[in-house]
C-alpha cells in the first residue's frame, strides 16, 4: 500500500459532513432500496426495537499544533500551524439534549437491523450545532438530514471492514510519525499532549490505523476515480491567484547542530568540528539529512528529523541567513560556527515575494480539486452503491 499522508486520510467525519449539507434528488425513502412491504417493516422495527441503542460515539481528540521554537538558529522564530491534527473525530462527543417526555427511545431508522432511535439523531444534530426541539422531531427538516447522516456513517462503518486486514503496525506508526513531525513536537511532547487529553498511546494507535483504513477505502472506492485535467489546474489557478501570491518571504530550514558547551575548550570545539564535517560529508554522499539530525543532532528538534518550519528572513541568525542565502530548495549549507555549536543548515523550501509560478502549486491544486470532488462523489457513492449491499430503513 503506497504510504499515505496525513493530510489526505479522509475519515467518518467528513462522510457524515457531507451527508449533512443536503439531500440530492435522492431521498431517504429510495435508501429502502424498494423493500416497503408493510408486513416486512414492521417485523423489522420491532426486532431492531428490541435491540440496544448503538454505544455512544467516542470523544473527539481536541487538536491543538504546536510549533516547537530553536534557540539555536532563530531570533525570534515563526511558529507555524495548519498542522493535520491527529485524529478526526468520526463525530462530535454528544452533548446532553434535555429532552422532556418525549419519546426518545423510539426506532426512526436501521441498518441491516441496527437501530438508529430518535436520541442518537437528536444528540448528533445538536453537536453539529443543529438543535431539533424533541415536540418538533417530525416536521423539522434536519431530522431528516441528522437520520440521512447517520445512516451513511452505519454504512462506511459496516464498509470499512473489509480493509481491516490491509493496514499494518509499521504503517500505524509511521502515519503518527508523520503527524507528531507536522505538529513539531517531540515524542516526549506529543505522548503528554495525548495524557492531557485522556487518551492512550494504545488508544491513538488504534484510532490510527482505522483512520488509514477509511483512508484506504475512499482512495480505492472514490479519489482513484477522480481525474483532474490540466485545464482544470490553470482555471483554478487563474481564479485564486490572491491564494498563490506570497506577501512576506519565508525560509522553512532544517538543522543539524553539534553544539558546544559554553566557553569551550579548544580540543572541545576541535572535537566538535571533526564530528560536525564528518555529518556533513556523509549528507553530501547523499544520506538522510533527517535520519542523520535525529542521531547526531544535540537540538532539540532531532525528533522531528532537525526539522524546523517556517522563518522570515529577519528572525534567523545573520550567520545562518547568510549561510543559506542563494541556496536552491534541498540543498545544504557549509558547516556554520556560531555561540552555540556547529550547525548544517538545509533549506526545506524558499518562498519569495510574488505570485508563486503555476508549476510551483499545480500538484496542490490537483489536491484541492481531487478533495472538492472527493465530497461531491463520496455521497454519490454511498446513496448508489453502498445501499444496495445493505438493508435500510426509515420511518420519517
Amino acid at each position: 500500500m503506497p504510504a499515505l499522508a496525513p493530510t489526505l486520510v479522509v475519515t467518518l467525519a467528513i462522510a457524515v459532513a457531507v451527508a449533512t449539507i443536503g439531500c440530492s434528488s435522492t431521498t431517504m425513502e429510495t435508501l429502502v432500496f424498494g423493500k416497503k412491504l408493510a408486513a416486512a417493516r414492521e417485523a423489522h422495527r420491532q426486532a431492531a426495537a428490541s435491540q440496544a441503542a448503538a454505544a455512544p460515539t467516542p470523544a473527539a481528540l481536541q487538536d491543538s499544533t504546536t510549533a516547537s521554537d530553536s534557540t539555536t538558529i532563530a531570533q525570534t522564530p515563526e511558529k507555524v500551524g495548519g498542522a493535520a491534527p491527529a485524529v478526526v473525530p468520526e463525530t462530535p462527543a454528544p452533548p446532553m439534549v434535555s429532552v422532556g417526555g418525549a419519546n426518545v427511545d423510539q426506532v426512526v431508522a436501521s441498518v441491516d437491523g441496527e437501530p438508529i432511535t430518535q436520541r442518537e439523531v437528536m444528540e448528533f444534530a445538536a453537536a453539529t450545532g443543529n438543535p431539533i426541539p424533541p415536540d418538533e422531531f417530525a416536521t423539522n427538516p434536519i431530522s431528516k438530514k441528522a437520520i440521512k447522516a447517520l445512516i451513511a456513517q452505519r454504512l462506511l462503518e459496516s464498509e470499512i471492514k473489509k480493509y481491516q486486514d490491509k493496514v499494518d503496525d509499521a504503517q500505524v506508526e509511521k502515519y503518527i510519525a508523520e503527524v507528531r513531525t507536522d505538529k513539531h513536537m517531540s515524542d516526549a511532547q506529543f505522548r503528554e499532549q495525548l495524557q492531557a487529553q485522556g487518551m492512550s498511546y494504545e488508544e491513538l494507535r488504534k484510532r490510527a490505523r482505522s483512520d488509514l483504513q477509511k483512508a484506504m477505502m475512499i482512495q480505492q472506492q472514490v479519489r482513484e476515480k477522480i481525474q483532474i485535467s490540466n485545464a482544470d489546474i490553470q482555471v483554478y489557478y487563474d481564479a485564486h491567484k490572491a491564494d498563490f501570491t506570497v506577501q512576506k518571504e519565508r525560509l522553512k530550514l532544517a538543522q543539524i547542530l553539534i553544539a558546544l558547551p559554553p566557553n569551550p575548550t579548544p580540543q572541545q570545539v576541535a572535537d566538535a568540528q571533526k564530528k560536525a564535517d564528518q555529518v556533513h560529508a556523509r549528507i553530501l554522499k547523499g544520506q538522510d539529512f533527517n535520519d542523520l539530525a535525529r542521531t547526531y543532532s544535540d537540538d532539540d528538534s532531532k525528533s522531528n528529523g532537525g526539522e524546523l518550519g517556517w522563518f522570515e528572513p529577519n528572525d534567523v541568525m545573520d550567520e545562518i541567513l547568510v549561510a543559506v542565502t542563494g541556496l536552491k530548495p534541498g540543498q545544504v549549507s557549509a558547516v556554520i560556527r556560531t555561540k552555540h555549536g556547529f550547525h548544517i543548515i538545509k533549506l526545506d523550501d524558499h518562498e519569495v515575494v510574488g505570485l508563486k509560478p503555476l508549476a510551483d502549486v499545480k500538484e496542490q491544486i490537483r489536491n484541492v480539486l481531487t478533495n472538492q470532488q472527493t465530497n461531491e462523489r463520496l455521497q454519490t457513492w454511498i446513496e448508489s452503491d453502498l445501499v444496495k449491499k445493505h438493508y435500510v430503513e426509515t420511518m420519517y
